[in-house]
């Protein structure tokens, strides 16, 4: 009984850090107002960049998503096969992902995604392997 008892315990207390393991978070809220990107770990704030997201004519859609899919070296086919490193894509063919003109960071400038410093976009990517897709959020806000 007493083994019954011990191995019992010794299964709960393994699915309950399995589940904590599960609900690990990766949040990043972009803000369009303010032209950056807030990173969070399991509800702590750990890296704020700067971003650009859509410049005039053209729009960043506000809401929330998971993560969808990863594509280190993307090419986007919708725009003369300009470069989209580290691409995390979370709506249709929405990413944020490096961007090489790094002068324009801190001000609309792009088609609708949301484009980061490329060492801020390997980090991200990087965080979002590790996370996984399913536990990882794009949040856009004004």
């Amino acid at each position: 009984m007493r083994r019954f008892v011990m191995g019992a315990a010794l299964l709960l207390c393994g699915q309950f850090f399995a589940s904590q393991a599960f609900s690990s978070s990766l949040v990043a809220s972009v803000s369009l107002s303010t032209q950056t990107m807030t990173v969070m770990q399991d509800g702590v704030a750990v890296h704020r960049w700067k971003v650009s997201t859509a410049r005039p004519g053209y729009s960043t859609p506000m809401g929330s998503w998971s993560a969808k899919w990863l594509s280190r070296d993307h090419r986007s086919k919708k725009y003369d096969d300009a470069p989209m490193p580290f691409a995390v894509f979370y709506n249709g063919g929405y990413a944020v992902h490096a961007t090489f003109e790094t002068r324009r960071l801190g001000r609309p400038a792009s088609h609708g995604c949301i484009r980061l410093h490329p060492q801020d976009a390997a980090t991200f990517f990087a965080l979002t392997s590790q996370y996984g897709l399913s536990n990882t959020r794009i949040v856009v806000s004004q």
